[in-house]
């Protein structure tokens, strides 16, 4: 099954980083956040994906396009330029670049990727991690029988929590979620009918296409209650950066 990663945003509440560099390619640790992402995917299984990409598309084609030779170890003939790779430590991953316009929409991007889509489907957004089941997800989906299923998580609380006893703090906790109502938190698994809810490039597929398949009865969530948080700003990067270093990331399940 392929999995789209919406790659193509301006990421403009990261302008600090987004100026170089498309979100998706910020790093968490040594690698971006994107790389995160697929390797939660390429830990259940799936490993088939299609990037969809937008601005600065050549950074993310870049990465790729030299990724098996910055994991791996070779020897180069420099005359002739024939090289041999005798140690990779490379994913298996077939990765598709597709460039779905600078200015597109979410929807747009999805729609725009037609001929690439036509069985079943996963996406999500390239800038949010989870500890979620994918192979659950992927098992739900497939037993309620409708076009579309969306993940819904708990939203990130804004604030650290305190533990307290009377007057005394016992503990304080960066607590990455809220436990209080429930959003779209991306992960989608889809059939490519849905797909003609789309009508192109100015469509965010947030609003029309989901509101529509809601009105059908097509669209149904898929209750994740554990970890997810996206990197939209600054601080949240730091979050994450935080949990990473720690050894302890959630979302690390490989």
């Amino acid at each position: 099954m392929k999995v789209v990663l919406l790659a193509g945003g301006l990421g403009s509440r990261l302008s600090e980083y987004t100026e170089a560099r498309p979100k998706p390619m910020i790093d968490v640790g040594n690698h971006p956040i994107l790389w995160h992402i697929m390797s939660i995917y390429a830990h259940h299984g799936y490993n088939d994906f299609i990037v969809a990409c937008g601005y600065k598309a050549e950074v993310i084609k870049a990465y790729f396009d030299t990724f098996h030779l910055r994991h791996s170890d070779f020897s180069v003939n420099l005359a002739s330029g024939q090289r041999t790779v005798f140690s990779s430590e490379a994913p298996d991953w077939n990765v598709s670049l597709v460039d779905t316009g600078l200015s597109t929409m979410t929807g747009g991007r999805l729609k725009r990727l037609t001929k690439h889509l036509g069985k079943t489907f996963m996406a999500t957004y390239g800038d949010g991690v989870a500890d979620i089941d994918i192979r659950a997800l992927v098992a739900f989906h497939r037993a309620h029988g409708k076009l579309a299923t969306v993940t819904a998580v708990r939203p990130p609380a804004r604030f650290g929590g305190l533990e307290l006893d009377g007057d005394r703090v016992m503990r304080f906790s960066e607590k990455p979620q809220s436990g209080e109502g429930w959003i779209n938190g991306g992960f989608f698994v889809l059939e490519p009918e849905v797909l003609d809810v789309i009508d192109g490039d100015k469509t965010s597929f947030e609003l029309e296409p989901l509101e529509t398949l809601a009105s059908r009865g097509e669209l149904v969530a898929y209750k994740h209650d554990g970890f997810w948080q996206p990197m939209d700003t600054l601080r949240e990067k730091q979050l994450l950066e935080r949990m990473w270093d720690s050894g302890k990331a959630p979302w690390k399940k490989w």
